[in-house]
């Protein structure tokens, strides 16, 4: 069995916030499950290439904006499941940080952080 809390878990500066990555591939569950924060008012081009991902938003707001330049509202109690290694942009409201729980399959090695650019999608 596997017990961690917040406080046991160093957190990566993934690029436009911070994510506290409680599960990852050393840990042999074949996913990771992370509590992400975004930071206010940022914007995050995004495409993860060797992962699924899904994410809960339990706090802030914000949206994510899929290939098609449709935008989705992301308030708590919103998910969204990048089903296809969809390239998006994550945005946080400016005022507030956006939260999200998220699942990666298969897992991250834990170390993984974004270069973002206005001009390409950041990946790993």
């Amino acid at each position: 069995m596997i017990i961690r809390k917040i406080s046991d878990v160093t957190p990566v500066e993934w690029g436009n916030g911070l994510s506290h990555r409680f599960l990852v591939e050393r840990d042999g569950m074949g996913y990771s499950l992370t509590d992400t924060i975004v930071w206010a008012g940022t914007s995050s081009p995004l495409q993860y290439r060797k992962h699924l991902e899904a994410c809960y938003c339990i706090s802030g707001r914000g949206a994510v904006i899929d290939a098609d330049g449709r935008q989705h509202i992301l308030e708590p109690g919103t998910m969204y499941a990048l089903d296809q290694n969809d390239p998006h942009h994550l945005i946080a409201d400016p005022g507030e940080d956006l939260r999200l729980i998220c699942v990666f399959s298969p897992a991250l090695q834990g170390d993984e952080r974004h270069r973002l650019a206005e001009a390409q999608f950041s990946h790993y």
